[in-house]
């Protein structure tokens, strides 16, 4: 008998445990739909389309234009819009459509690669802008929905997921970045778009994902303190105050070009057009700056990053085959 209560009490212990479970599974199921829905029309409207013609030279010195797709989230009312560096990086004009269906043709306020952001504007008004969030209040596990132009051509897609992490130390295009990551769908065209929370405000701008066969849930999006940080002073400024530059840019040689070698001899970073008079020259092979040796153009603002504007560095270049070093103050970054 007492074996025979045992099993009835786990018996019953186990029946009300599926049902406590059930019910909480279908409670949960419930909010999640109801809240879902409820986003959706909270933050649809602040997303619009992004798209963009660039003029390109064919080899046969033709001009002919090429076309891109992205997405942007409404910042104000009166139309600022941020989007993705990348998205407009080289545009010669940029559109927007905004969620019901009118395009306006947009004017590029400012860029900064560095945070992959960038802000347009259009002529409108009583447009519905995003509730920024605090990004560093999400917590992993968070349930977010990713609104965009996926493909170019599906603008307004809704996809769901979770924040899978934060602070995640990414490298993309040579740039290091701190982005959070989200298992929601994002695909070519989503780049500029919105990762939102179940309040309906923004998280983050969708910036990148993780491509491969085998991959998938695995995509990236600028957390909405550095959106906030950095619109304010692209819309203010036209660029971000404060970043150090050299004065310099550059190329990257990964072996001898045939008739170049008085300037190219070895593979690696060769300043191709000094913007400032620093003491450096066009042609001049970069070894290393303060210290840290040069291998690739990344590592340029890996070191200077270090730095602060008014620094001086000390930048060791190849010059006619010589070593030679050059004390360099560093100057404000400003718009291009």
């Amino acid at each position: 008998m007492k074996l025979f209560g045992k099993r009835m009490a786990a018996a019953m212990l186990a029946a009300l445990l599926c049902v406590s479970l059930l019910g909480v599974s279908a409670s949960a199921a419930t909010l999640v739909a109801v809240d879902l829905a409820d986003t959706v029309d909270k933050a649809a409207p602040s997303v619009v389309e992004v798209f963009t013609e660039t003029k390109r030279v064919s080899p046969f010195y033709q001009e002919y234009v090429t076309e891109g797709a992205g997405s942007g989230v409404v910042l104000t009312a009166d139309g600022y819009i941020v989007t993705n560096h990348h998205v407009i990086d080289g545009a010669s004009a940029v559109r927007v459509r905004l969620s019901g269906g009118d395009t306006c043709a947009a004017t590029l306020i400012g860029t900064d690669s560095k945070t992959d952001l960038a802000v347009l504007k259009i002529e409108a008004a009583d447009l519905v802008p995003a509730k920024l969030s605090d990004s560093s209040k999400a917590r992993v596990g968070d349930f977010v929905i990713a609104i965009g132009n996926p493909l170019g051509e599906l603008g307004g897609t809704v996809t769901e997921g979770i924040i899978s992490a934060r602070d995640r130390e990414i490298s993309i295009d040579g740039q290091a970045m701190t982005l959070l990551q989200t298992s929601a769908a994002v695909n070519p065209g989503n780049s500029g778009g919105g990762l939102f929370d179940l309040n309906g405000e923004l998280v983050g701008v969708v910036n990148s994902k993780s491509a491969g066969s085998d991959i998938e849930g695995l995509a990236f999006a600028i957390p909405s303190n550095t959106v906030q940080e950095i619109t304010r002073e692209l819309i203010r400024y036209g660029y971000v105050t404060g970043r150090p530059q050299l004065g310099i840019t550059v190329t990257e040689v990964s072996r001898p070009a045939i008739g170049w070698q008085t300037y190219f001899d070895k593979p690696g970073v060769y300043i191709a057009q000094v913007t400032e008079e620093n003491g450096l020259k066009a042609g001049d092979r970069l070894i290393q700056i303060d210290g840290t040796n040069i291998g690739g153009s990344e590592d340029i603002p890996a070191v200077l990053d270090r730095h602060s504007v008014g620094d001086t560095v000390k930048v060791t270049v190849s010059r006619g085959g010589r070593e030679t070093s050059v004390s360099v103050r560093l100057t404000e970054k400003k718009a291009a």
